[in-house]
């Protein structure tokens, strides 16, 4: 890529992961982002979390300036791949892990599978196994679509289609772009899809540009179509290997004040799991919010942090 990482690439087998850290301290936090997303997502909150301790993000294979790793992408392997490489990184335990919507999925599994390892989980809006083990007729259109409009990606960043697009976003030519995109997918892009990557805009300026040189990779558009595709069989994993409770382990749910019914009630449901459960309200807020409110996000992590060293101490 054009552009140099902010972090390390780390060696975790027959590809390489790439880490971001700053800050020094324990427990470090730990960030896993939405299905579309990487560590760019966190660059509003993870700065803030730094200046408590250590504070690490990374990118999923595939996904920013990490290599192309193995197929089928599901939560079970990123988390797998995930604990190996905060190993290879002598990123050293206890860590509170931080996951928004799928990269829910993937802490959960992570916390279920290394629970000595684990401080405090601290999910946003995060995906829910029991609404994918089983889905409905609508959801498993959403999934078909998602993996075809992957599999038309893939073809369009081959043939340098997506840089065009890419070009033409960054120039604000954002219709020209949707309608490139349209003909691309031959129709199939609708504009909740476009709710899967992040909200380019609300990005620091630097991280655009290299955001948008991310979404012209064919390794993006294949590894995301892996996790789409496989995301029943994620929730199976983790509804296999996750505790019925979390019995005192630190666990924060925060939702949107505008998120739906059923997602606040799940969110509710989740937090109360824990003897040490909390379910934070962040108002007026949608799905994204690492990027709308990062200041609230930061501010239940380093929360949990303070919690989590009270309890240590005592």
């Amino acid at each position: 890529m054009a552009h140099p990482p902010p972090g390390v690439l780390v060696e975790i087998g027959r590809h390489r992961l790439h880490l971001r850290s700053e800050g020094t301290g324990a427990p470090a936090v730990v960030f896993d982002a939405a299905l579309g997303a990487s560590s760019l997502s966190w660059s509003l909150v993870l700065p803030a979390v730094a200046q408590t301790t250590r504070a690490v993000a990374y990118d999923r294979a595939g996904f920013g300036w990490s290599d192309a790793g193995p197929v089928p992408r599901t939560a079970g392997r990123l988390a797998d791949e995930l604990h190996e490489l905060l190993r290879r990184a002598d990123v050293p335990p206890p860590y509170l892990l931080v996951g928004h919507s799928f990269g829910g999925l993937v802490m959960r599994l992570l916390a279920a599978r290394h629970r000595g390892r684990v401080a405090g989980l601290v999910l946003i809006e995060p995906a829910h196994p029991e609404d994918w083990r089983q889905p409905s007729a609508e959801q498993r259109r959403l999934i078909d679509r998602g993996v075809r409009l992957c599999r038309h990606g893939t073809v369009a960043a081959r043939l340098g289609l997506a840089r065009v697009v890419a070009a033409l976003v960054g120039l604000g030519a954002l219709g020209s772009a949707r309608t490139l995109v349209t003909i691309v997918s031959r129709g199939g892009l609708r504009r909740e899809d476009e709710g899967i990557l992040a909200p380019i805009w609300r990005l620091p300026p630097d991280a655009r540009a290299v955001l948008k040189q991310m979404w012209t990779q064919p390794k993006f558009f294949e590894a995301l179509g892996s996790q789409i595709e496989s995301i029943c069989e994620s929730a199976h994993e983790l509804a296999r290997e996750s505790p019925a409770d979390f019995g005192d382990l630190p666990l924060v749910v925060v939702t949107a004040a505008g998120a739906s019914e059923h997602r606040l009630t799940a969110d509710a449901a989740l937090a109360r799991r824990s003897s040490r459960g909390r379910h934070v309200i962040v108002a007026d807020r949608g799905h994204w919010i690492p990027l709308d409110a990062p200041e609230a996000v930061a501010d239940v992590i380093v929360d949990t942090v303070t919690e989590i060293r009270a309890t240590r101490r005592t």
